[in-house]
């Protein structure tokens, strides 16, 4: 079982952080069709935390948005405290 939520964690980090590379890349073009934001935050909730807050700060992409700039840390601390509590009981 651990197995397979690693490889769900790996997936969905890397869908999450690419998907902030194609939402800035985007965002870079006139008229191009941008990825929704609740997109994005939905991506870091079903475990892409990590991935989407990296994607954010290294393409510098949703930085001026207060609730890209405290959501996505947020998320990731809520999960990474979630899995901690998981591990301690099991």
């Amino acid at each position: 079982m651990e197995r397979y939520m690693a490889y769900w964690l790996a997936a969905v980090n890397i869908a999450a952080f690419f998907l902030m590379w194609l939402d800035k890349r985007r965002a870079k073009r006139r008229g191009a069709r941008r990825i929704r934001e609740r997109t994005l935050f939905l991506s870091a909730l079903l475990g892409g935390s990590a991935g989407a807050a990296a994607g954010m700060w290294i393409f510098r992409h949703k930085t001026k948005h207060w609730y890209f700039v405290w959501g996505m840390p947020g998320i990731l601390i809520l999960q990474l405290v979630l899995a901690w509590l998981l591990v301690r009981r099991g």
